[in-house]
């Protein structure tokens, strides 16, 4: 299933795209949230779902995130062994954690607001897993049944925020508009090799990054255990597995956003997204 929620922000509704059309699916779920997981929603969905019996969604609505305020959104940094190289940092040995605050959640075509006093916001497309079922002390064998599905994901990051002013790398990731995600959930049914996707982001109609999930050096499994060693993972939890080479940080010199880019992104199977970045106003 491609799952997907629309309205205006604060007012969103979920929906189901089946076929190409966009379908309301409100009178069966009442959101995708964490509820929705642990209360068997997809298996609800999946048995009821009637397209006869559902109302059409316009094409032309606002798309929000897929997820409704999850639990957390974690990160892995530096999961692809080119984009470690362009950032000039050496293989991970064990991945590399970091937390983008709830409040940076925004829709795949929303705009992402250049924060204020920032001349380092950069762009990361990734591969991000949603989690169906409270996992802990998980083993690698066992992990993939955690996973519920995956979306496109936008790390987009403040560099100066992030890497020159102490402290977690949160402060660079977590600004308003820096997770833009999706434009849908898509079931992990519908995904044959989640190690075999390609993702691409282009800047202003440029292919920067144009890579595939086989190149992580720690894969999906790996992750999820890892994490569930040292917290909970939550139904609704957002993983975000990492980004390929070719962000503005690795460019001699490096290139970041200014107001009026238009970054558009994609991975196969799991859809499109853009965002247009714009400056900050009080």
């Amino acid at each position: 299933m491609k799952l997907f929620r629309y309205g205006q922000p604060g007012a969103e509704k979920p929906g189901i795209e089946a076929d190409g059309v966009k379908y309301d699916v409100s009178h069966l779920v009442s959101d995708y949230n964490q509820e929705f997981f642990v209360e068997g929603g997809l298996e609800k969905l999946e048995s009821n779902f009637d397209p006869e019996k559902a109302s059409r969604v316009d094409d032309d609505v606002r798309i929000g995130a897929p997820i409704h305020k999850p639990g957390k959104i974690i990160c892995v940094g530096l999961n692809y062994s080119k984009h470690a190289a362009e950032s000039g940092a050496a293989i991970p040995k064990e991945p590399i954690i970091f937390f983008k605050a709830n409040s940076s959640l925004s829709g795949p075509f929303d705009p992402v607001i250049i924060p204020k006093n920032s001349t380092k916001t950069d762009w990361e497309v990734e591969l991000a897993l949603v989690i169906g079922k409270q996992a802990n002390y998980v083993e690698k064998e066992e992990a993939m049944d955690y996973v519920a599905g995956y979306a496109v994901h936008n790390d987009v990051s403040e560099r100066e925020f992030q890497l020159e002013r102490g402290g977690q790398w949160v402060k660079g990731k977590s600004c308003d508009t820096f997770a833009p995600l999706g434009p849908y959930l898509v079931t992990k049914d519908e995904v044959a090799d989640p190690h075999n996707l390609r993702l691409w982001l282009k800047l202003n109609g440029e292919k920067l990054q144009d890579g595939n999930t086989k190149d992580f050096i720690f894969n999906i499994p790996h992750i999820v255990s890892y994490l569930s060693q040292f917290m909970s993972l939550m139904p609704g939890d957002i993983i975000s597995t990492g980004t390929p080479e070719g962000v503005g940080l690795g460019f001699k010199p490096p290139r970041y956003l200014k107001p009026g880019d238009v970054m558009e992104l994609g991975i196969d199977g799991l859809g499109t997204a853009k965002q247009t970045a714009i400056a900050y106003k009080k």
